[in-house]
């Protein structure tokens, strides 16, 4: 029987779950709301705020498990990529009840545990699947080949996904996380107008332009009329969705064609927004993909996934020593 204790503290979620034989059976989230006010996520608070939510969280998880510490065959945890003071928090928890209890430990790489999301649930992908990881720091088309095997075949080259979505919302003044609102207020406007898709080569991604081109067009139009975002801010916000969408949309297409794979995928936090999941399932459908989204529980941060290729390694025995440490930076 193999248990396994996950814990998730990349950015500012603070997360634990419980996996017993490949099955999760707790998925705790403690999420910090204070970011709001800064607009945007303070590294320090962060770390402050996981050394406090950190105890409870894995209690609770444990508690829903119906699973005591004296159970668990490893303690897994996220060794990045990730903000340091955040990871921190995590690792060291995680190598002090590892030591306690004289179990295994098994880090586990963040952006690898998103694609391996796929596989808490039915369906699954067949390997070899494409997936495209969009989030706020990271924006990837991955080759999956088997459960830790992986190659990336795009990344982007300054900015992410999702940080194209929270900086438009900051120039529309809208709260932080910007992205979740921007998908909402799409919904009730329709893209009538046009930003710049970027001529990135191959299959890498670029949103820095799009930024720009995004900034100027406000600037412009504020000029002419003080109240244009107010007066149109459903439409730009669909306007802005829409291209984010088709950049992304349109090197998955090119992804799909070099590598000859029809199993589609996406995961990472991006992934909720409903505008991008509607586009690829009717890309999906034009293609003859078999297209994989996971439940919206599993896009954002949460231990789950961690869990979940934790999994994996512990079939492999791939174990880590007393001596490991996080990684904010940590490409697989």
């Amino acid at each position: 029987m193999t248990i396994i204790l996950a814990i998730e503290s990349s950015c500012d979620d603070t997360s634990a779950a419980v996996l017993k034989n490949g099955k999760i059976l707790s998925n705790c989230v403690a999420s910090q709301t204070i970011h709001k006010e800064y607009g945007g996520v303070v590294p320090e608070v962060a770390s402050r705020a996981h050394q406090a939510n950190i105890v409870p969280v894995v209690e609770m998880a444990l508690q829903k498990a119906g699973v005591s510490k004296k159970d668990l065959s490893a303690i897994a945890f996220t060794r990045g990529p990730g903000l340091m003071g955040s990871l921190l928090v995590g690792v060291s928890f995680a190598k002090a009840l590892a030591l306690s209890l004289e179990i295994p430990m098994i880090e586990v790489n963040h952006i690898q545990a998103h694609i391996l999301a796929h596989f808490i649930d039915a369906p699954q992908p067949a390997f070899p699947f494409l997936c495209l990881t969009v989030s706020g720091g990271h924006t990837q088309i991955v080759l999956v080949k088997d459960y830790l095997e992986m190659e990336i075949l795009g990344t982007t080259i300054d900015d992410a996904a999702g940080e194209a979505f929270d900086k438009t919302g900051k120039l529309l003044g809208l709260d932080y996380p910007a992205g979740p609102i921007i998908d909402k207020m799409a919904k009730e406007g329709t893209a009538i107008f046009e930003f710049t898709e970027p001529n990135i080569p191959n299959l890498d991604f670029s949103f820095s332009g799009l930024k720009t081109n995004i900034l100027r067009f406000l600037q412009k139009n504020n000029r002419l009329n003080s109240n244009f975002i107010q007066e149109n801010l459903a439409d730009i916000c669909a306007s802005v969705q829409d291209r984010i969408v088709s950049i992304l949309l349109n090197k998955l297409k090119k992804a799909a064609i070099q590598a000859d794979v029809q199993q589609i995928a996406i995961a990472g936090g991006v992934s909720a927004n409903s505008g991008l999941r509607t586009a690829l399932e009717e890309v999906g459908t034009q293609n003859g993909w078999e297209v994989f989204i996971p439940k919206f529980e599993y896009c954002t941060d949460n231990a789950a996934m961690i869990a979940m290729t934790a999994y994996y390694k512990y079939k492999d025995k791939d174990f880590v020593g007393q001596d490991i440490t996080p990684l904010a930076r940590y490409n697989f």
